[in-house]
């Protein structure tokens, strides 16, 4: 890669005084800074610094970080910083961050630092953008036609412009723009940098707040104004005008001068939401997830990194983006498992965002209509200020609940519909309004099995069975990704024809939708069908136009949608999320279910909801009944006390996997043994994971359990360093795990 600045070193190899060595991160998988010669041509770099520096045979950007040098590391060993990197150094709050992030999440210093530089290309040199101009002394004589005459109209102010951009405005074809160079009549010029992102206005008048959110915004705006840290706790029930009301605080944090950063857990799925930004703001915010392409990901990170986006929306990786005055972050359903990075540094951006947000003396906003457990607990002790909205904007009304016992009046057979949920259906359609079927599951059927001898397709990489999708006729495994066609015959008994589908998917509900309403415009949102951004912007225009009568969808459905029309939420299974022992299995199961029933009713005409269920008496189904989020926060808060389970004691989790099963059990097997021990703190397993083979891999889990006064990383590392793991065994730790598999 070609820096921007290339000095190169003296190369006397001399003694070289610690004054001139520097410590380097790289954004490898290690753990500690490298000692490098600082011999360039300045005094003293900074740390932040970014430099290129050699690494065995290779180049490798790093970051000058704020460790001392090693006394004791002869001359002889150090190598050369090769040159310096033309960027805004890494703010030392981002420095802190990453050093934090690591020593929390156990992770290597190297490995989080290289979520902090996942756009290497952002610190190339900028290409310098060339244009035309006007020349200054035009040759005598040379032809001007029409379409010349209209390009240099264009170019009557002098300044240069972009090609494209001249031919646009003078209707021609850019071979005139070639001619006229070559006859002397334009040269190249130079094109100043323009902003890569409008300005916000924070003055912008927003849409009127009713008196509670007003109360609210006052808050937050104060919260944003003392410029120090602080964490809200934002909640109210759906259709409350959260969104509106942290708005507010985002004005403030602009008013400032200082950049806001608002995370959402489905940004791919944020059109609504970046639609009403732009009606407050007057513009659109930069954006950061991971459809971007690589050229939008290296202008935005760069642009960031200038303090030139005042605010950016984006997924949890944007909390790495070297932001030089962060003044407000917000956590939009904060209670989402979204926000849970599972893979490489395993984190919560939720929690991470706090922490950002205390070293930059920022206020953080963490928003929610059903707020986790742990937020709730947080505002309750007074670590948290907390915010309440507790009616919808508007005067709109809170839908009714009702429960359907599956038990008294089940589907027909083979159907998945029960005949009360189908009646209400064809009303709502007949009265011309909107209806949803919501079920979180994708494809056609969960499981397929054979009828003449029972076998089940399972996928070959994980203890998961395969997932019917009929519509592109194929078996798929939503773990792994692993595809295959459906069998002509059973794998096992060979019996021809012989495999069925087992429950259903949105896809299969569709069929038993088609066959009961055939006129009725049917649209499914899943993952499988709104892949991204745009997808899912045709899909919310198409419903707001009300070119669709039956909405069937899956969890995405849950997350911030506003269709004024629909007026019918059914749930055709209210008891799926309960299976499973998970800890937080109801918890998760009431915060998705009263997050899909907010989307009915949000306008003039009232809402309702019906849960499909076989346990209408179990407390998740009656507290959706009663729309009482506090007292169930209330009533899990007791179940979970007494144990000490989070958030009243502290959880870590050890995943041992490898290829070889008896290599996962040994690895295990020698961890259970080293387990720490002593008061308050109790270590679970090992014991093969719910997903005992996923990706090919064995594995087996250990929980370690403590008090919530006990620091669980000192543990942690006491407990690995006492077990040599194998290199084909990998343990992972997971500190503060939300899920179990």
């Amino acid at each position: 890669m070609k820096s921007a600045k290339l000095e190169r070193t003296d190369g006397t190899g001399c003694h070289v005084p610690l004054s001139a060595r520097l410590r380097v991160l790289l954004p490898l998988p290690l753990a500690d800074s490298y000692d490098y010669k600082n011999v360039i041509n300045k005094p003293a770099l900074p740390p932040g610094s970014f430099v290129l520096v050699p690494l065995g045979r290779r180049q490798v950007i790093g970051v000058v970080w704020d460790d001392a040098p090693d006394p004791d590391l002869p001359d002889a060993r150090l190598r050369s910083i090769e040159s310096v990197i033309d960027v805004p150094p890494m703010t030392a709050t981002l420095r802190r961050f990453v050093d934090w992030v690591a020593a929390y999440t156990l992770s290597t210093r190297g490995a989080v630092l290289r979520m902090a530089m996942s756009t290497p290309s952002a610190l190339e040199p900028r290409a310098p953008q060339v244009g035309w101009r006007r020349a200054p002394h035009p040759p005598e004589g040379a032809r001007i036609t029409p379409p010349r005459r209209r390009v240099l109209d264009v170019l009557a102010e002098g300044e240069g412009r972009a090609g494209g951009e001249i031919a646009g405005a003078a209707a021609v074809a850019p071979a005139i723009l070639r001619g006229m160079a070559d006859a002397g009549l334009i040269e190249p010029a130079l094109l100043p940098r323009h902003p890569a992102f409008a300005l916000p206005d924070p003055a912008r008048s927003g849409p009127a707040l009713g008196p509670e959110q007003d109360v609210a915004a006052a808050a937050l705006r104060a919260a944003v104004q003392r410029r120090e840290f602080s964490t809200t706790l934002l909640t109210g029930v759906t259709g409350s005008g959260k969104t509106e009301v942290y708005f507010e605080a985002v004005a403030a944090c602009l008013a400032q001068g200082r950049q806001a950063l608002v995370l959402l857990p489905e940004i791919a799925l944020s059109t609504q939401w970046l639609d009403r930004f732009r009606g407050r703001f007057g513009t659109a915010p930069a954006l950061w997830h991971s459809e971007l392409t690589s050229r939008t990901r290296r202008e935005t990170w760069r642009v960031v990194a200038e303090g030139e986006a005042p605010v950016l929306v984006g997924a949890r990786s944007a909390l790495f983006l070297p932001y030089p005055d962060l003044g407000l972050i917000v956590v939009d359903e904060e209670h989402e498992t979204a926000f849970k990075q599972e893979e490489g540094v395993v984190y919560h951006a939720r929690d991470m965002a706090v922490v950002r947000a205390r070293l930059s003396n920022a206020a953080c906003v963490l928003a929610s209509a059903t707020p986790s457990l742990e937020s709730t607990n947080n505002a309750a002790t007074g670590r948290y200020a907390g915010v309440h909205l507790p009616a919808r904007h508007g005067g709109a009304a809170l839908p009714d609940v009702a429960l359907i016992d599956l038990r008294r009046t089940p589907p027909e057979r083979g159907r998945f519909l029960s005949p009360p949920l189908v009646a209400a259906v064809t009303e709502t359609l007949a009265r011309g309004e909107q209806a949803m079927l919501f079920l979180n599951r994708r494809g056609y059927a969960p499981m397929t099995l054979c009828r003449t001898c029972g076998h089940r397709l399972r996928c070959p990489n994980c203890t998961a069975w395969l997932v019917e999708h009929r519509a592109q006729r194929r078996l798929q495994c939503h773990h792994c990704g692993h595809v295959e066609a459906p069998p002509e015959a059973c794998p096992e008994c060979g019996t021809a024809h012989s495999t069925v589908p087992i429950g259903p998917g949105v896809e299969r509900v569709l069929e038993e939708a088609t066959a009961l309403w055939p006129e009725a415009r049917r649209l499914v949102m899943a993952s499988d069908t709104i892949p991204g951004p745009a997808a899912a912007g045709a899909a919310a225009q198409a419903i707001q136009r009300r070119e669709v009568d039956l909405i069937i969808g899956t969890q995405i459905v849950a997350k911030g949608w506003h269709f004024p029309h629909l007026t019918l939420v059914g749930v055709v299974d209210a008891d799926l999320g309960l299976a499973g022992g998970d800890l937080r299995a109801a918890e998760r199961t009431f915060q998705l279910l009263h997050q899909v029933a907010g989307r009915a009713g949000r306008e003039e005409h009232r809402g309702h909801v019906l849960l499909q269920s076989f346990a209408p008496e179990h407390a998740v189904m009656q507290a959706l009944v009663s729309g009482d989020v506090d007292a169930f926060m209330e009533a899990e808060a007791d179940d979970r006390r007494p144990g000490h389970w989070p958030p009243f004691g502290r959880l870590a989790a050890l995943i041992v996997s490898a290829e070889d099963e008896r290599a996962a059990e040994r690895t295990a097997r020698d961890l259970g043994l080293a387990a720490p021990g002593g008061e308050g703190v109790e270590v679970l397993g090992p014991a093969p994971a719910p997903l005992a083979i996923l990706r090919g891999r064995h594995r087996r889990r250990l929980l370690l359990k403590t008090r919530r006064d006990i620091a669980v990383q000192p543990l942690l590392e006491a407990w690995l360093a006492k077990v040599v793991v194998p290199g084909n065994v990998r343990v992972q730790v997971d500190v503060d795990p939300v899920g179990f598999l």
